[in-house]
């Protein structure tokens, strides 16, 4: 497996996970919004069940296949990082 230092840093407040709106999108770009959000979520004392129901819950944005999508993404990197 090919691994390489990542061009972005993990967001570790909601500011930083909204600033990254202004970086072109990339799979590291993705890769740390996820991060961030996690990390964010334990910060505050949340557990991946609240993510999950918080990224599974109807939005305008996504479509139900793609937030679960997204869910099982998150739960993934979830179970990942320490």
């Amino acid at each position: 497996m090919k691994t390489h230092a990542m061009h972005y840093p993990i967001p570790a407040s909601t500011q930083e996970i909204a600033a990254l709106r202004q970086k072109p999108v990339d799979e590291e770009l993705v890769a740390a919004a996820i991060a961030g959000v996690i990390k964010v979520v334990r910060a505050q004392g949340q557990s991946l069940e609240y993510l999950r129901s918080e990224l599974l819950a109807d939005d305008s944005l996504l479509d139900v296949t793609q937030r679960r999508w997204l869910s099982d993404i998150v739960t993934q990197a979830w179970k990942s990082i320490q």
